[in-house]
């Protein structure tokens, strides 16, 4: 029953102990264990492959087929057919990168691609069996920490740039624990940058220019190199689908399900899918995605996927913006460290709260918790600590000083008498006594006045 195994994986794997490669293959006597045997094989092997990546070795090792998957449909449309193991079987090394020193050959090659996160910078994508790594023009090998393992992908989105004239494209993807802000009090900054930080790299919405995909796949690539996006779909997807994530989906955003009602004066005919947002000091952009809501594109990048949210509030409601806040469930980790269990996104345009509060939070189901018990006492103290900061900085006695109504009242009264002898004292002129006919009139008994005409018995109050 041994002809079912993948025994070219399983030579490579188990080159250095011969006697395992014999005992798997007297071993393997149902389908089961030869299914079995080879699922190890596939782990064992992109463990090893993903160590001498970044370890960057000099030679390379023979090359290993990946599983054909399934047929499925392009996120606009387009087919994703074909495979790795359909373009690599017995294909040589001629049309790779011959000078990159990985363990596997590049099977695709996609040159000059502008990358945002986490460094802005050109860089030529590569699509190998076990990882995509970025390098720089002309070099041998990854640039570092731009090696992302395809097992360690948890998300990846496809969205449209903002702010931009020409329409362009993002994709991200977000390996795990690299996404959710890790808590202070963990002991660890928010703003902390994960072992593997996200990738982002921006593509145009035109077809790639001639000479700029290489590889062994490059012949069956062209199939999909109507444009870029469509390129990339095929790629990620493949690879994705390929390296054991069967039911992994690419993300786009869609204006049927959410778009601001705020018009973009540079696209004006285009609806945004995105609305403007502030974390902290930093302006972004947030998208309200079916399987959560995303914050880009500045480091760090921000995801909330739905099944970790546990309520939103909306707070700082002014005439034309308000501020929206995100609270996660008690355990929500990330990497094994807390996260901040309340996100603020805030200076969110009033028109775009009743497609955020309609079309994404009520379909959702999220509870909506801003007339809580505690964010309305957060409300009021907030209330309470503006009107003490304007009494002090008019003069005007705090309302937060301890004192009952009475007690307060009776110390303005003390107050304002001690101001009046006060302003006696200082206009009192002894030799003006019965100097003039007009003592006692009604305008003295009105108080006096000063050379302005101000009356300063009012201003002594």
């Amino acid at each position: 029953m041994s002809s079912g195994l993948d025994l070219e994986k399983l030579k490579w794997v188990f080159r250095s102990r011969p006697d395992i490669l014999t005992a798997i293959q007297q071993a393997a006597d149902t389908p089961a264990r030869t299914a079995l045997f080879n699922e190890i094989a596939d782990f064992v092997h992109q463990r090893l492959a993903l160590a001498d990546v970044q370890n960057e070795p000099a030679a390379k090792r023979r090359r290993v087929d990946a599983d054909q998957p399934p047929s499925q449909p392009h996120a606009n449309g387009h087919p994703v057919t074909g495979s790795w193991s359909a373009v690599s079987r017995g294909a040589s090394s001629a049309g790779s990168s011959a000078d990159v020193t990985v363990s596997e050959p590049v099977l695709l090659e996609i040159k000059d691609i502008s990358v945002v996160v986490p460094q802005r910078k050109k860089y030529d994508i590569c699509f190998t069996q076990s990882c995509l790594f970025a390098k720089a023009q002309g070099a041998t090998g990854p640039a570092p920490g731009l090696v992302y393992p395809w097992i360690e992908i948890e998300h990846a989105f496809f969205l449209p740039v903002p702010d931009k004239s020409q329409t362009q494209y993002n994709y991200i993807l977000l390996p795990r624990d690299s996404y959710l802000p890790t808590s202070k009090a963990s002991g660890v900054s928010s703003d902390r940058q994960a072992s593997l930080e996200p990738l982002v790299f921006t593509v145009p919405a035109a077809a790639p220019k001639a000479g700029s995909i290489k590889g062994t796949a490059a012949k069956t690539a062209e199939a999909f190199a109507e444009s870029y996006s469509c390129l990339f779909h095929w790629a990620l997807t493949t690879s994705l689908r390929a390296a054991g994530n069967e039911s992994f989906q690419l993300i786009s955003s869609d204006p049927r399900v959410f778009h601001s009602l705020v018009k973009q004066p540079h696209r004006p005919n285009e609806k945004a899918v995105h609305v403007k947002a502030f974390r902290g000091s930093k302006e972004g952009f947030l998208f309200f995605l079916p399987t959560g809501i995303l914050w880009g594109f500045k480091k760090p990048l921000v995801f909330l996927p739905l099944d970790k949210i546990a309520a939103v509030s909306y707070t700082n409601v002014l005439r034309t913006t308000f501020n929206l806040v995100i609270e996660l469930d008690s355990d929500v980790t990330a990497g094994g460290n807390a996260t901040d269990k309340e996100i603020e996104f805030g200076m969110i345009d009033q028109e775009d709260y009743q497609v955020i509060n309609e079309n994404y939070v009520q379909r959702h189901g999220l509870a909506d918790r801003s007339m809580a018990e505690q964010r309305r006492a957060k409300r009021q103290l907030a209330e309470n600590l503006r009107k003490s900061t304007k009494a002090e900085s008019s003069g005007e006695p705090s309302q937060n000083d301890g004192l009952t109504e009475l007690e307060r009242a009776a110390r303005e009264a003390e107050q304002r008498l001690q101001d009046e002898e006060d302003e006696l004292e200082e206009d009192y002129d002894p030799g003006s006594d019965g100097d003039s006919d007009g003592e006692g009139s009604s305008e003295d008994d009105e108080g006096t006045y000063d050379e302005e005409g101000c009356n300063e018995e009012e201003l002594g109050e």
